[in-house]
């Protein structure tokens, strides 16, 4: 490496840290005051609306691109402004985002001909779409949907969440500038510069939203669902992971370990609890503690966890995402780096197993057969019908547990993360909308179909 190319690697670190310490007045895209974003939005929807589909695809070229440029300095960010998460794995779902999100090539016609002429069917943009974003994925989410709504021919305004506004705001004024360098408008999404409960009203409210998607809790997509408008709600999941008798107990303890803590189990698909029969159990957590890098945590110890992690309103938003290192060390144990989950046997009811906890903290429960434990995995799921996993080699199983569980996503001898195109055939959305039946969102997600029908003309069969 030349002097030439150290200058140039420099000058490009400076250039990423200036942009994310610049005020909101000079970020493209971030607004004071709610009904002047959506006013922009609005605007820049007529031009975008105009676009060919070619001219679409190459803004979003340009934001895959520009993704891919600051997903470390994106990682980053959200980690520091929200203590929750981990850089590395940050950087791959930036890069999964950027990669896998579906584009225009989502949108596609429908055609009918017969004997009395020509239907088609395409898919026309709602316009405006409102949008509320969660602290756990603030850029992520940023990212994937206005990617997919742009596709569709839409632009969006965001109400981020305030403990991630700073690393959202960064995200919306990166595509606003990677869409005007690729020759499109500014303003394609729209986000507050200080979001409230004020501005996220405003936006429910306002005549030009027609569509309003939440990723986020179940309070959230409620209150959107309530709205009186069409909702795209992406709210809780607490997926369980089954593991039977005839699964590869080795590589089922790896898969569950790695789904669980990755991102220190943000995801909303992520294990966050496991059901195993009891002829594989101890096999199971064995694999987990010797090869898997997981803390057994005794009676003792859980009682702590459960007392530090769990408050009388919910969780302690402090233990969110923090690595089971940090965990352990909130209740006086101090261990290596090398530890990356925690793990007990436990019954259904316990309180770090029946709540949804987005923690590093893994709890087994005991089950007598497979049907025990399709029970109990339905019990946990709590009819959220969002994801559920299962390890298992019995074809008739696989099939029983899927049907039984109904989830919008589904993996089978995997880490959950295979659901978004990790190591799976996937595509990759960060706003998984099981409540409202959409499953994984994508471009196609955020239009409305159009039926154009000419009478016995232009069939040429």
């Amino acid at each position: 490496m030349n002097e030439r190319d150290v200058q140039e690697i420099v000058k490009q670190v400076v250039a990423k840290l200036q942009l994310s310490d610049q005020p909101a007045s000079s970020m493209q895209g971030v607004f004071s005051d709610m009904n002047e974003a959506i006013e922009a939005a609005k605007a820049s929807q007529k031009i975008v609306r105009a676009m060919t589909m070619d001219a679409r695809e190459r803004v979003i070229e340009n934001i895959r691109k520009k993704t891919i440029e600051n997903a470390e300095t994106l990682a980053r960010m959200a980690v520091e402004e929200t203590g929750m998460g981990n850089v590395g794995h940050k950087i791959l779902k930036h890069q999964l985002v950027a990669e896998k999100t579906p584009g225009t090539e989502d949108i596609t016609t429908e055609a009918l001909s017969g004997d009395r002429g020509l239907t088609l069917v395409e898919r026309g943009p709602f316009g405006v779409i409102g949008a509320i974003t969660p602290c756990t994925n603030p850029s992520e989410t940023v990212i994937c949907n206005t990617i997919g709504m742009f596709a569709g021919g839409n632009t969006v305004v965001f109400n981020c969440h305030p403990a991630a506004v700073k690393t959202s705001n960064f995200a919306v004024d990166m595509i606003n500038r990677a869409s005007v360098e690729a020759g499109g408008p500014t303003n394609i999404c729209v986000s507050m510069d200080k979001p409230t409960m004020a501005s996220s009203d405003t936006m429910l409210k306002h005549k030009d939203i027609h569509l309003i998607a939440a990723t986020g809790g179940p309070g959230v997509v409620t209150t959107v669902l309530s709205s009186g408008k069409r909702g795209i709600g992406a709210g809780a999941g607490n997926p369980p992971a089954l593991v039977d008798e005839t699964a590869d107990v080795r590589k089922a303890a790896q898969d569950i370990i790695n789904g669980c803590t990755f991102d220190n189990n943000l995801p909303c698909i992520a294990e966050k609890e496991v059901v195993a029969v009891a002829s594989v159990i101890d096999e199971l957590m064995n694999y987990m503690v010797e090869e898997q890098g997981c803390y057994l945590a005794s009676k003792e110890v859980q009682d702590k966890l459960a007392a530090t992690v769990l408050t009388p309103k919910g969780l302690n938003r402090k233990c969110v995402g923090r690595s089971a290192k940090v965990l352990l060390s909130m209740v006086g144990i101090e261990v290596s780096d090398d530890i990356r989950c925690i793990i007990f046997e436990g019954e259904k009811e316990h309180p770090l197993i029946k709540n949804e906890l987005m923690m590093p903290i893994l709890g087994i429960v005991r089950a007598t057969d497979f049907e025990d434990a399709v029970e109990k995995c339905l019990i946990l799921e709590e009819g959220n019908r969002h994801s559920a996993h299962i390890h298992s080699k019995n074809v008739d199983h696989l099939t029983r547990y899927a049907k039984a569980m109904d989830t919008a996503i589904l993996v089978k001898n995997a880490p959950s993360y295979a659901a978004l195109g990790f190591g799976g055939e996937s595509i990759c959305t960060f706003t998984i909308a099981s409540r409202t039946g959409e499953g994984l969102t994508s471009a196609k997600t955020f239009t409305k179909a159009r039926r154009c029908v000419m009478s016995d003309s232009l069939c040429i069969r």
